[in-house]
Protein backbone atom coordinates (compact mmCIF):
# COMPACT_ATOMS: atom_id res chain seq x y z
CA UNK A 1 0.00 0.00 0.00
CA UNK A 2 1.54 3.39 -1.19
CA UNK A 3 1.74 5.21 1.70
CA UNK A 4 1.17 2.88 4.48
CA UNK A 5 3.37 2.12 7.68
CA UNK A 6 5.15 -0.60 7.52
CA UNK A 7 3.70 -2.03 10.53
CA UNK A 8 0.23 -1.67 9.55
CA UNK A 9 -2.13 -4.51 10.30
CA UNK A 10 0.50 -5.82 12.34
CA UNK A 11 -1.42 -7.50 15.46
CA UNK A 12 1.62 -7.06 17.79
CA UNK A 13 2.02 -3.42 16.53
CA UNK A 14 -2.12 -3.17 17.07
CA UNK A 15 -1.50 -4.22 20.87
CA UNK A 16 1.44 -2.02 21.54
CA UNK A 17 -0.67 0.50 20.42
CA UNK A 18 -3.91 -0.68 22.97
CA UNK A 19 -1.18 -1.66 25.59
CA UNK A 20 -2.51 -3.09 28.65
CA UNK A 21 -6.25 -2.36 27.59
CA UNK A 22 -5.45 -4.83 25.03
CA UNK A 23 -7.30 -8.25 26.11
CA UNK A 24 -3.96 -10.16 25.55
CA UNK A 25 -1.17 -8.32 26.91
CA UNK A 26 0.02 -9.19 30.35
CA UNK A 27 2.43 -6.49 30.78
CA UNK A 28 4.38 -3.70 28.75
CA UNK A 29 7.55 -2.30 29.09
CA UNK A 30 9.36 0.70 27.77
CA UNK A 31 10.60 -0.63 24.69
CA UNK A 32 9.17 -4.80 24.95
CA UNK A 33 5.66 -6.34 25.43
CA UNK A 34 4.29 -9.58 26.97
CA UNK A 35 1.46 -10.97 25.12
CA UNK A 36 -0.45 -14.58 25.18
CA UNK A 37 -0.46 -15.73 21.59
CA UNK A 38 -3.99 -16.11 20.28
CA UNK A 39 -3.47 -19.45 19.38
CA UNK A 40 -1.29 -21.23 22.20
CA UNK A 41 0.45 -24.55 21.71
CA UNK A 42 -0.76 -24.90 25.92
CA UNK A 43 -2.20 -22.83 28.67
CA UNK A 44 -0.18 -19.46 29.34
CA UNK A 45 1.53 -19.50 25.89
CA UNK A 46 3.17 -16.14 25.97
CA UNK A 47 5.18 -14.00 23.49
CA UNK A 48 7.83 -11.35 24.34
CA UNK A 49 7.26 -8.65 21.93
CA UNK A 50 9.38 -5.50 20.97
CA UNK A 51 7.68 -2.47 20.58
CA UNK A 52 9.64 -1.43 17.24
CA UNK A 53 8.42 -3.72 14.06
CA UNK A 54 11.80 -4.94 13.11
CA UNK A 55 11.86 -8.92 11.61
CA UNK A 56 15.39 -9.64 13.17
CA UNK A 57 17.39 -9.42 16.21
CA UNK A 58 20.30 -7.52 14.41
CA UNK A 59 17.67 -4.81 13.99
CA UNK A 60 16.83 -4.34 17.82
CA UNK A 61 18.92 -1.66 19.44
CA UNK A 62 20.94 -3.14 22.52
CA UNK A 63 18.44 -1.38 24.73
CA UNK A 64 15.68 -3.57 23.12
CA UNK A 65 17.67 -6.03 23.35
CA UNK A 66 17.95 -6.37 26.61
CA UNK A 67 14.61 -5.70 27.43
CA UNK A 68 13.15 -8.09 25.15
CA UNK A 69 15.42 -10.62 27.26
CA UNK A 70 14.87 -9.03 30.58
CA UNK A 71 10.74 -10.05 29.98
CA UNK A 72 11.68 -13.42 28.41
CA UNK A 73 13.56 -13.95 31.85
CA UNK A 74 10.56 -12.58 33.90
CA UNK A 75 8.26 -14.30 31.77
CA UNK A 76 9.84 -17.96 32.77
CA UNK A 77 9.65 -16.86 36.49
CA UNK A 78 5.74 -15.96 35.80
CA UNK A 79 4.94 -18.82 34.06
CA UNK A 80 6.37 -21.06 36.65
CA UNK A 81 4.41 -19.30 39.66
CA UNK A 82 1.25 -19.45 37.52
CA UNK A 83 1.66 -22.94 36.09
CA UNK A 84 3.92 -25.01 37.76
CA UNK A 85 5.37 -26.38 34.69
CA UNK A 86 7.24 -29.51 34.10
CA UNK A 87 9.57 -27.28 31.59
CA UNK A 88 9.11 -24.40 29.05
CA UNK A 89 10.25 -23.78 25.59
CA UNK A 90 11.76 -20.89 24.53
CA UNK A 91 12.26 -19.88 21.23
CA UNK A 92 12.42 -17.33 18.21
CA UNK A 93 11.47 -18.52 14.62
CA UNK A 94 13.25 -15.85 12.02
CA UNK A 95 11.26 -15.87 9.04
CA UNK A 96 8.89 -18.28 7.27
CA UNK A 97 10.97 -20.91 6.66
CA UNK A 98 11.79 -21.43 10.23
CA UNK A 99 8.36 -21.32 11.02
CA UNK A 100 7.48 -17.57 11.73
CA UNK A 101 3.78 -17.49 11.96
CA UNK A 102 4.62 -13.76 11.30
CA UNK A 103 7.67 -13.32 9.91
CA UNK A 104 7.89 -9.45 9.95
CA UNK A 105 7.52 -8.67 13.60
CA UNK A 106 10.15 -10.35 16.06
CA UNK A 107 8.75 -12.62 19.12
CA UNK A 108 10.03 -14.38 21.71
CA UNK A 109 7.66 -17.41 22.33
CA UNK A 110 7.30 -18.89 25.75
CA UNK A 111 6.12 -22.63 25.97
CA UNK A 112 4.81 -23.97 29.49
CA UNK A 113 5.52 -27.67 28.75
CA UNK A 114 4.45 -31.09 30.94
CA UNK A 115 4.93 -34.64 30.70
CA UNK A 116 2.38 -36.26 27.79
CA UNK A 117 0.71 -32.57 27.05
CA UNK A 118 1.28 -33.44 23.02
CA UNK A 119 -2.00 -33.75 21.74
CA UNK A 120 -3.14 -35.35 19.03
CA UNK A 121 -6.18 -33.42 18.16
CA UNK A 122 -3.96 -30.63 17.07
CA UNK A 123 -2.16 -33.18 14.44
CA UNK A 124 -5.45 -34.64 12.85
CA UNK A 125 -8.18 -31.47 13.29
CA UNK A 126 -6.36 -28.54 13.04
CA UNK A 127 -7.55 -27.66 17.00
CA UNK A 128 -6.32 -27.38 20.29
CA UNK A 129 -7.97 -28.47 23.26
CA UNK A 130 -7.06 -25.78 26.50
CA UNK A 131 -8.66 -25.80 29.72
CA UNK A 132 -8.55 -21.94 30.43
CA UNK A 133 -9.90 -19.35 28.56
CA UNK A 134 -6.96 -16.83 27.29
CA UNK A 135 -9.01 -14.43 29.29
CA UNK A 136 -9.06 -16.12 32.23
CA UNK A 137 -5.04 -16.86 31.20
CA UNK A 138 -4.75 -13.07 31.18
CA UNK A 139 -6.61 -12.58 34.67
CA UNK A 140 -3.86 -14.55 35.88
CA UNK A 141 -0.93 -13.45 34.94
CA UNK A 142 -0.93 -9.99 35.00
CA UNK A 143 -0.88 -9.89 38.82
CA UNK A 144 1.66 -12.26 38.94
CA UNK A 145 3.86 -10.55 35.98
CA UNK A 146 3.91 -6.96 38.63
CA UNK A 147 4.61 -8.83 41.52
CA UNK A 148 7.59 -10.83 39.42
CA UNK A 149 8.36 -6.91 38.25
CA UNK A 150 8.12 -5.51 41.71
CA UNK A 151 10.42 -8.57 43.17
CA UNK A 152 12.86 -7.91 40.36
CA UNK A 153 13.05 -4.55 40.87
CA UNK A 154 14.05 -4.94 44.33
CA UNK A 155 16.33 -7.50 43.94
CA UNK A 156 13.88 -10.14 45.77
CA UNK A 157 13.99 -13.69 44.55
CA UNK A 158 11.18 -14.17 42.63
CA UNK A 159 10.91 -17.92 42.18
Amino acid sequence: MTGARPDSGCVFCAARDEGMTHHLVVWCGATALVILNKYPYNNGHLMVVPHRHVSSLGALSPGEWQEVALLTQRAEAVLQLAYRPAGINVGINLGKAAGAGIDDHLHVHLVPRWAGDTNFITAIGETRVLPESLDAAAQRLRPIFGAVMAAADGDQAVV
